[in-house]
């Protein structure tokens, strides 16, 4: 079973869908609950569509349910992922106490400290961490300089200690064959505002899972709405960053 069929098979809760944003680099969903629940992702736009337009249904989504929309997570065509991902992360509800506020990038230096560590996307933080840890392997689809191709994750992940991988693996269908590549005892950790925080990705293999919890809603879709990067979105207000360790919450 794929880790996308694993996440939506524990997911039960549904809602109207109360509005669809597709921003440059965000896509925000919204469902009509009380309190408004918002989840995100990374808007990923794949390649030219020669076969038509990505999302068919664009201009009626708000006729789907939060539920139906999460299935688009299978989709094949990585913008239509993205909104599946959002739907997701909306209707997750996380419990609140479940988390803690910590950077990701300081898990990775505490635990990669002395060790080799690799990380798959090129983050805002990797060069604090390329100058805590003994190696540092940043893996790329646009590699930049000092980066390695994303081609080269067969030959470098099973190096690892560390291995940090982007929650975009699992809108772009690569998370499965990235997390097969790292070794057993390998600390695991997922991260970036896709990251579903759900238990069942701590229980194959994920050690630590660092996401974002939207908490304004308004303020944050006004950034996504205005073209705004993540940093752009954090600096705006709205979002908690937290991370979830296998036994913070009941899985």
């Amino acid at each position: 079973m794929t880790t996308t069929e694993s996440l939506l098979g524990q997911l039960q809760a549904d809602a109207p869908v109360r509005e669809v944003l597709m921003g440059a680099f965000w896509t925000a969903v919204v469902l009509d609950t009380d309190p408004v629940q918002c989840g995100l992702a990374s808007t990923l736009r794949g390649g030219v569509y020669h076969a038509g337009a990505p999302i068919p249904e664009a201009g009626h989504l708000l006729s789907c349910s939060g539920l139906e929309l999460a299935q688009w997570m299978r989709a094949p065509e990585t913008l239509k992922a993205s909104i599946g991902m959002a739907a997701y992360n909306a209707l997750l509800r996380p419990n609140k106490v479940d988390f803690v506020e910590l950077n990701a990038s300081q898990v990775i230096i505490e635990k990669g400290a002395g060790g080799q560590v690799a990380i798959i996307g090129h983050f805002p933080f990797v060069e604090e961490v390329r100058s805590a840890v003994a190696t540092c392997w940043v893996l790329e689809l646009h590699p930049r300089p000092g980066d390695l191709p994303a081609a080269r994750a067969e030959e470098v992940l099973p190096q690892a200690d560390v291995v940090a991988i982007t929650s975009t693996s699992l809108i772009n269908h690569t998370f499965d064959d990235l997390i097969g590549l790292c070794r057993d005892d390998a600390f695991v950790i997922l991260l970036g505002p896709s990251t579903p925080l759900a238990p069942v990705l701590l229980e194959i293999g994920v050690d630590v899972l660092s996401g974002t919890i939207v908490e304004d809603v308004g303020q944050v879709l006004c950034s996504i709405s205005q073209g705004a990067t993540f940093r752009q979105i954090k600096r705006n207000g709205g979002l908690r960053l937290v991370t979830m360790a296998y036994g913070d919450a009941d899985s």
